[in-house]
């Protein structure tokens, strides 16, 4: 997989998980049923768990997307590309196992993988910014 389609997949994964969570308050605002302002930052949250959970996943993959996507720049701008396309696909399924793991649930043994995931992300992307150097 090419590091350019591994960054075009992990910006869709992370508009549909903002999608998941945001389709579900639309509904809820438009029909008066909560405020726009209902879902503030850190006022506590109504939503089902699993959306909750979805929108902790969203933002663990803004957390990582500008740091994967600076890599990608990086490698493009310097003729290093083989080196992401390398780790791309590895990185991609990391990223999108991590979300699904976090939203079926946060039991130990959930945790645990989805910690591991995200090692498994964080560590190529310090092995592509010391291979790209």
């Amino acid at each position: 997989m090419s590091g350019i389609t591994a960054l075009l997949i992990y910006i869709v994964w992370t508009l549909v998980l903002a999608l998941s969570y945001a389709t579900y308050r639309l509904p809820l605002v438009l029909t008066g049923k909560k405020t726009a302002n209902h879902w503030e930052r850190g006022q506590s949250v109504d939503d089902p768990a699993i959306l909750v959970r979805a929108k902790a996943a969203h933002l663990n993959c803004l957390e990582n997307l500008p740091l994967f996507a600076a890599l990608v720049l990086v490698a493009a701008a310097t003729g290093q590309s083989e080196t992401v396309n390398a780790v791309a696909g590895v990185l991609i399924a990391a990223r999108i196992g991590q979300s699904l793991v976090h939203l079926i649930g946060t039991s130990f043994a959930l945790v645990f993988i989805r910690a591991s995931l995200f090692l498994v992300q964080v560590g190529l992307m310090l092995y592509l910014a010391f291979a790209l150097i």
